[in-house]
């Protein structure tokens, strides 16, 4: 019990002088929910005229002692060839997929989840998929998202799956302790190669 408060101590005044920093990329099909994602992580809210991402957004977040890098890349089909460029030396791919989306819809998640993870620029990269939309009657449940998405295929890399809903802030404080504790540290990198 002793040791547990002195580590507790320790921590504590880490974090008085050590900032961790976390630089995370969030991908996905369009309309999947990242930007509304990153309007709650970072305001604890959604922002209601949110607009579809043309490109990407970049933000940064504080979250106690952590200060993390946010990147939101355009999920349209023109967007996905640059996906892998912004993926590259960050902490934690954050893949957010609609689970209330139609089987059609998700198999082309699947397909380009693959292809992305695939990349040996990224083998690596914790992954982190978010089923969003929980908040709607006919969202799939964690172990439907684990078998439509063929996740146990994907290897070599901390995979997790959590079932959130951006929009009513369902499990982001379960998601951002995920991507602290197994995020690896992120390298410097230059996104505008």
């Amino acid at each position: 019990m002793l040791a547990a408060a002195l580590k507790s101590l320790m921590d504590w005044i880490k974090s008085l002088f050590w900032k961790q920093e976390l630089e995370l990329t969030l991908v996905g099909l369009q309309n999947a929910g990242k930007t509304t994602l990153v309007n709650t992580i970072s305001f604890g809210q959604m922002n209601e005229d949110t607009i579809p991402t043309i490109g990407f957004n970049m933000r940064k977040v504080s979250k106690g002692g952590v200060e993390i890098k946010l990147w939101d890349i355009g999920g349209q089909s023109k967007f996905r060839n640059m996906w892998e460029r912004y993926c590259r030396g960050v902490g934690a791919i954050v893949y957010v997929v609609d689970s209330a989306s139609d089987e059609q819809t998700l198999e082309v998640a699947k397909k380009e989840l693959h292809e992305l993870v695939g990349k040996a620029s990224l083998s690596t990269i914790p992954l982190l998929v978010l089923g969003n939309k929980n908040d709607l009657p006919n969202a799939r449940g964690v172990q439907e998202l684990i078998d439509k998405l063929d996740l146990k295929l994907i290897t070599g890399r901390e995979v997790s799956c959590y079932s959130i809903s951006a929009k009513n802030s369902v499990n982001i404080d379960k998601t951002l302790q995920w991507l602290i504790k197994n995020a690896k540290k992120s390298e410097e990198s230059d996104k505008s190669n």
